[in-house]
């Protein structure tokens, strides 16, 4: 009974995924102490103290202001500023995630509605397709970190401040790939299908809603994953050239300023949690809605 258990869970991907994660847990722990240790000797030769490996191990691992923390170090942080701090807290992560959340959602509604706007008019327009299809592409050429700062001050001189920019920044990484998307999936019916509702006389509109739209569905849901989590990227670079007090982009800059690296490789671990989270529950809406239509059993 035991042998069939071990076999199955080889086989299929919950050891794997264990291998995997121990071996990045100890390499994480190796190039903690590695890189942790020139600081370490410092104060080891300032102090003039005997020490022994254990002893370099165990220090290196829980420095105040570690190069790299140890993994430990940074759970512990997470749980004391999410757990152990109300939510309305300043120092609570929760709180901060929050702010980062919404202007998140923000921008991708923004985005997506953008992005699906865009896709029918290039589907259904061929100079719009020449002339505007170019321009979306050369528009995810500019670095974000160069025109983030330039959306901040241009709305700020029209008295637009706190949310909306963020989301605008979060926005316009977001459009890119529903556009793609969903030009993708406006396009993907085959010819004798569009012929066939031709022949019934199908007006543009009953083609869309009838055929191009439900066939579009699995890509837009596809391209929403990716922008979701762009989405989430810009949010936090939206924080950064403002001095925002609060979000998870407020959370990196104040550890690089005061040089609390355990505080920003919590932010970032809450991050990339928030976007593991928002890119399930897109997932889970795709189910849902294509289970809806009929197309998922």
């Amino acid at each position: 009974m035991v042998r069939p258990l071990i076999d199955r869970l080889w086989g299929g991907q919950t050891v794997p995924v264990l291998v995997v994660l121990v071996a990045l847990v100890a390499l994480w722990y190796g190039f903690a102490v590695y890189l942790n240790a020139p600081w370490q000797f410092d104060v080891y030769a300032k102090a003039k103290a005997d020490w022994t490996v254990s002893d370099l191990v165990a220090d290196t691992l829980n420095q105040e202001r570690p190069v790299l923390p140890a993994a430990h170090q940074v759970f512990a942080e997470i749980w004391a500023t999410t757990v152990e701090r109300p939510v309305t807290s300043r120092r609570s992560l929760v709180y901060h995630a929050w702010i980062t959340l919404s202007a998140t959602l923000s921008g991708f509604a923004i985005g997506t509605a953008l992005g699906i706007v865009l896709a029918v008019l290039i589907i259904h327009n061929r100079a719009v397709d020449r002339s505007l299809m170019p321009w979306v592409v050369a528009s995810q050429t500019i670095p974000i970190l160069a025109i983030a700062p330039m959306i901040i001050v241009v709305l700020n001189a029209v008295g637009l401040s706190g949310l909306l920019p963020k989301a605008l920044i979060s926005a316009y990484l977001s459009f890119f790939p529903i556009v793609v998307g969903m030009v993708k999936g406006l396009r993907s019916p085959e010819t004798q299908h569009l012929d066939l509702m031709h022949t019934y006389d199908a007006s543009g509109w009953q083609v869309f809603w009838k055929l191009r739209w439900p066939s579009s569905v699995p890509y837009l849901f596809t391209s929403m994953k990716v922008a979701v989590a762009i989405s989430l990227v810009g949010a936090i670079v939206g924080e950064l050239p403002t001095g925002a007090v609060a979000g998870l982009g407020a959370r990196l800059l104040a550890g690089s300023y005061y040089g609390q690296t355990v505080q920003i490789w919590s932010a970032l671990f809450a991050a990339a949690a928030l976007a593991a989270v928002l890119v399930l529950l897109v997932g889970l809406v795709n189910r849902l809605v294509l289970k809806r239509m009929g197309m998922a059993p």
